[in-house]
């Protein structure tokens, strides 16, 4: 059975990232699972067991300061050296900022075809996108090369597989070409007690109809009580309610939690392709005719400043 590489996401905060797993759970159904680790001395052997976990039966470990010392070239030509090698059947990598570069650059080297944000994969190496802000699926297939596919995050529900992974030390040859971006700091962003958004199981978001940056204390206090991560409408960050980082939509964060709830929000489709496969959507506007309503498994029509508060003390009854 041919190998299926899959380039991990991971954080030394948050180890391996969802979109990993997810990776990893469709990989399985392609071939014997390999991740690649690229970061510092020791990365692979900390993230080795939730990999394995997932089902990874080999991990190609490519550390050291050449690849964790600069940007993503030397990650893109430590992986393409290992395609060159092994002649996997695919490679997977995150639809997140740095593995569409990566996937970018070694399609680039490789000569290669490039599937962009699939939400799914055939054993043929087909794969299913979403396109035109969610109204139309398309299958589609490399013309040239192996599957080089990025996987859009919250895709589907990772699940575990347990294997032993051996780990292979890789040896890399990075030119000076791809050491012309070094990582000179590193500064830890501050976390505070909420999930993260792309992540998160539960997801409150404000819109417009939140009104004001202050007002938006109403959504943060929801997520808390309910443990979940803060979310945002394009319109919400564009009149600078909230911070652009916690958008919601087609130009900002794909998520697909338990619970979504939708405070303010009119449902705008470049919105709902951020969130539309929650499983569960609860919305809540003063216009009976807003598009969420649509997409909402539960949905209150009225002022969110009254009913707001009034959910928040029925959650608290029952904690």
């Amino acid at each position: 059975m041919a190998e299926v590489l899959v380039v991990v996401e991971a954080s030394q905060a948050a180890g391996v990232k969802k979109v990993t797993l997810e990776m990893l759970t469709i990989a399985r159904t392609l071939g014997s699972v390999s991740a690649v680790v690229l970061g510092g001395a020791g990365a692979a052997e900390q993230l080795a067991a939730k990999l394995g976990e997932y089902g990874a039966e080999k991990i190609y470990a490519g550390e050291g300061e050449e690849i964790d010392g600069y940007l993503v070239a030397p990650k893109a030509t430590a992986v393409a050296e290992l395609v060159k090698r092994i002649q996997p059947a695919a490679v997977l990598l995150g639809a997140t900022q740095e593995g569409k570069e990566i996937a970018g650059r070694l399609a680039v080297k490789l000569d290669n075809g490039l599937l962009a944000d699939a939400v799914e994969v055939a054993a043929d190496g087909t794969a299913t996108q979403v396109v035109f802000a969610g109204s139309t699926i398309v299958k589609s297939k490399v013309t040239k090369g192996l599957p080089i596919i990025t996987i859009r995050p919250n895709s589907v529900t990772p699940a575990p597989s347990p294997a032993t992974p051996a780990i292979e030390q890789l040896t890399i040859t990075v030119s000076d070409t791809d050491k012309l971006t070094k990582v000179v700091e590193r500064v830890a962003e501050q976390k505070g007690s909420r999930p993260e958004l792309s992540e998160a199981s539960i997801v409150v978001s404000g819109g417009r109809g939140v009104g004001n940056a202050d007002n938006f204390k109403l959504v943060e206090e929801m997520a808390d009580l309910l443990g979940g991560a803060v979310g945002a409408s394009r319109a919400a960050v564009d009149s600078g309610y909230y911070p652009h980082q916690f958008q919601v939509g087609q130009t900002g964060k794909t998520v697909s939690p338990q619970l979504y709830v939708a405070l303010g929000i009119s449902g705008a489709i470049q919105h709902r392709a951020g969130m539309q496969t929650s499983k569960t959507i609860v919305a809540v506007n003063k216009d009976p005719e807003a598009p969420i309503f649509e997409l909402a498994d539960f949905g209150v029509v009225g002022d969110l400043f009254k009913i707001v508060p009034q959910a928040d003390d029925e959650i608290r009854k029952r904690k």
